[in-house]
């Protein structure tokens, strides 16, 4: 990267540090988690259909940025949510991205892509880069950050890192995850250390040439908040990388667990999703809920916001 240019993972920093806030909203919009008026509205016009459910995300959604998009840095819409709508779903997951841009937020799309060169190319294009049709560049998904899978190695990541050089995009690299059963992989051991550590340091290779002027690279890493031992072994392989936390509130991690992974009260953004996007039907917010959902939803970001300045 160009030295006197900032990077994606600096705008973001920069973000965090205005706000006071490093949190990223997981838009994981699930129809039950809507509220009825709103389902209401979208199946009014277009039925019980693939079209009315995406309507009623995107309307959601769009509640939940105009509550949080002061407060909150980013959001993270995941793609399977939309996916399994078909073209409608895939048409709110964009609609949403573009609209939280257009509020001043970071996108991180977690889209969880790693293929064979070519399709990665085509991933990498279509979610970060451009699609060209014919002579004429086209940019599809409006996303700042994607996350990527390195099971297939460098292969599965070198698209992503030349769209991120041309358009001052950034990743975040699977690395140890916060799912139960990534132990199963993640956790064995190899000639070089644990699965874990060795994806780590490939990471930190991958990131070197992407470090911006807070000392982070735009090559980064999900490191799970519920294995806080791994964590900090993590942040010890990895020191300039910028870590996307999973894992916090319903998962089970608290911000103690996750304070590992900051360096200098920086250096990692925390994700909520249904903590947050799901707090109107919380019983801790349920009163505040009454006078609308979105009061509940940004109430539960500001209480996060002070829970993890507890441990930073």
């Amino acid at each position: 990267m160009p030295a006197n240019k900032d990077t994606a993972i600096d705008a973001l920093i920069d973000k965090i540090k205005d706000m006071g806030n490093p949190t990223v909203v997981g838009l994981d919009t699930r129809l039950h988690y809507i509220p009825q008026e709103i389902k209401q509205k979208a199946f009014a016009q277009h039925g019980e259909t693939p079209k009315g459910a995406a309507e009623a995300m995107f309307l959601f959604n769009k509640a939940v940025i105009d509550a949080v998009f002061d407060i909150v840095p980013a959001v993270k819409p995941q793609v399977a949510m939309y996916e399994q709508f078909g073209a409608d779903g895939m048409s709110a997951y964009i609609l949403t991205a573009r609209y939280a841009r257009a509020r001043g937020m970071t996108v991180i799309g977690d889209i969880k892509r790693g293929d064979i060169s070519s399709t990665a190319e085509a991933y990498s294009n279509g979610h970060l880069g451009r699609v060209y049709i014919e002579q004429t560049p086209h940019e599809i998904y409006q996303e700042d950050f994607v996350t990527v899978n390195p099971y297939m190695g460098a292969d599965a990541v070198s698209p992503f890192l030349s769209d991120c050089r041309a358009y001052n995009k950034g990743i975040f690299v699977l690395v140890r995850t916060s799912n139960p059963s990534s132990v199963q992989l993640q956790e064995l051991q190899t000639t070089s250390g644990l699965v874990y550590e060795h994806i780590g340091r490939l990471v930190a290779e991958w990131g070197k040439d992407f470090i911006g002027r807070h000392g982070f690279s735009s090559v980064g890493a999900v490191v799970g908040a519920t294995a806080p031992e791994q964590a900090a072994r993590l942040r010890q392989i990895m020191p300039r990388v910028f870590f996307l936390v999973p894992g916090y509130g319903a998962q089970g991690a608290s911000a103690v667990d996750l304070s590992v992974c900051f360096k200098n009260k920086s250096g990692a953004i925390v994700n909520s999703s249904r903590g947050i996007i799901d707090a109107h039907h919380n019983e801790k917010y349920v009163d505040l809920a009454k006078k609308g959902f979105e009061k509940a939803i940004r109430q539960a970001a500001v209480d996060m916001r002070a829970d993890l300045w507890k441990v930073l």
